[in-house]
């Protein structure tokens, strides 16, 4: 089952089609549109140098389903959150968009299965976009792999197979903060096993979902293989329930917070839905004596403030070995206020933008306030940025103990906070006691340290003096209460294919 992807007009290089000859036309069929006057480009506000020069067929407000642009009866705000004004009304989505989008992509799986072959600052965007392309190119060609066995048995007589297929419609739940590459890398998988999809963005993000279809549209993915039902917060909770429920929907994949997971999960397991599930993190980051201080606090530079510390893999906690403590958190502190800007994503020099909306700001107000009230120092930062509303000034804090909130709940902004330690197997028992594990970094020159942290850190991924560690070609995803199964790789697409087992007698 090979699909054929490619983009166009979105920046990165074509992507050829899976196998030659092979090239995908819109098909008739779908659903009607609601009456009243065709939807246009979405009415969206404009930056000096942001969005004039993208192509106005890409902004889209209306849900997209089953190969067509379909009007709700209500709409709700997507707003900017660097300055709080609204960007544009988008379609707002409920149960019976959400099942007729489930019907569409079921409908089309029976002919699609079997074809062959936000605020983050601007730069950061664009980075995103072209990662977004590489994870559609990577499933495209991984999709010519999609192998299948020949086992010999005893018996003489019979041959044994075993086959790979597509598990069926996959609803796909992302979150706000990548909205492009979320679904790219689960969409990707998706289609190159031969399912179809549901996606319901986030309610902050819904634009990239909506231009992703404009450009599947483009490039020739027929009627009902893509489908997007953006909806506002208020109707999240149904909307949510109602496609994880359906049960024309086998497959469920998710991004987003382990309490949600676990709703997911619930609604899952009435039907024993097959689920892939990339929960949050607490992700520590480790630097012992022997490390190189340039190097390690590059690494947290990157980890720790990537889009304004809103990844689920962003360093949490930074645990500093005594003897290159003071020296480590010098050369952070140093470091934080000579190469971090704080600005609107669009100006040009920013590399620190806004936190979504005002309850995560709350969020990292509430831990740096009870982190000092227990003894914490403010080494830079601590506080609301004078730019106001979303912003949140680039934090270090130093004497940071276990009993703080911010050692044990995910902060999802700009604060790193250090906890100073004395030994191994004091720094892995601080890094294993979280009940989640998706990331973990370590700086160490000792080779033999290396391997032992590597091996009993409690996580999915590892970065060894490293802080970037996200790539196509390799999984992503993590252990305990981060999640089940894996994203990106060679093994992403297996979370799309059921083994079927065929034993051929009388021969």
């Amino acid at each position: 089952m090979a699909t054929c992807i490619w983009l166009r007009s979105c920046g990165a290089r074509r992507l050829g089609s899976t196998f030659p000859g092979c090239r995908l036309r819109p098909r008739a069929g779908g659903l009607v549109p609601a009456s009243g006057p065709a939807p246009g480009p979405a009415q969206l506000r404009c930056y000096a140098g942001g969005l004039a020069g993208l192509s106005a067929a890409l902004l889209r407000t209306d849900s997209f389903v089953g190969g067509r642009w379909l009007p709700a009866a209500a709409t709700f705000p997507v707003q900017d959150p660097a300055s709080g004004a609204a960007l544009g009304m988008v379609a707002d989505c409920g149960v019976r968009e959400a099942r007729a989008a489930v019907r569409a992509a079921y409908e089309a799986f029976c002919r699609w299965r079997e074809v062959s072959a936000k605020g983050k600052p601007l730069k950061e965007a664009h980075g995103e976009i072209l990662y977004s392309a590489f994870f559609l190119e990577w499933f495209s060609e991984e999709a010519r792999r999609v192998y299948g066995d020949i086992i010999y048995t005893p018996a003489k007589d019979r041959r044994a197979l075993v086959l790979k297929q597509p598990v069926g419609v996959a609803a796909v739940i992302t979150p706000w903060n990548f909205p492009s590459a979320m679904i790219t890398r689960k969409v990707g998988a998706a289609l190159a096993a031969g399912c179809t999809v549901v996606v319901k963005p986030a309610e902050d993000t819904p634009f990239s979902a909506l231009a992703l279809a404009e450009l599947a549209s483009q490039a020739g993915i027929p009627s009902g293989v893509y489908n997007v039902i953006p909806c506002s917060r208020k109707n999240a909770k149904e909307v949510g329930e109602a496609i994880c429920t359906d049960p024309l929907v086998s497959k469920i994949s998710f991004t987003g917070s382990t309490t949600t997971g676990k709703i997911l999960l619930h609604h899952a397991a009435n039907s024993v839905k097959r689920v892939s599930m990339e929960l949050g993190g607490l992700a520590p980051f480790i630097v012992f004596d022997s490390a190189n201080v340039d190097q390690a606090v590059a690494g947290a530079m990157a980890s720790k403030f990537r889009n304004t510390g809103q990844t689920c893999v962003c360093s949490n906690q930074f645990l500093v070995q005594r003897g290159i403590h003071d020296a480590f958190v010098k050369a952070f502190a140093e470091a934080m206020k000579k190469n971090l800007r704080v600005g609107n994503g669009f100006e040009e020099g920013t590399t620190q933008g806004p936190l979504i909306n005002e309850k995560a700001v709350e969020k990292v107000e509430k831990q740096v306030n009870d982190a000092v009230s227990k003894g914490a120092t403010v080494v830079t930062g601590g506080k609301r940025h004078q730019l106001g509303k979303n912003f949140f000034e680039p934090t270090l804090l130093c004497n940071v103990t276990q009993d703080m909130l911010c050692t044990h709940e995910e902060t999802f902004g700009p604060l790193a906070p250090v906890i100073k330690f004395d030994t191994e197997e004091e720094a892995i028992a601080i890094a294993n006691a979280a009940d989640v594990g998706l990331a973990g970094y370590f700086y160490s020159q000792d080779p033999a340290q290396i391997w032992r942290v590597a091996e009993q850190l409690e996580v999915g991924m590892v970065g060894v003096n490293e802080g970037l560690i996200s790539s196509v070609e390799c999984p992503f995803g993590g252990v305990k209460q981060s999640g089940l199964g894996r994203e990106g790789s060679k093994y992403g697409i297996d979370e799309y294919l059921e083994l079927k087992y065929v034993c051929y007698g009388g021969l």
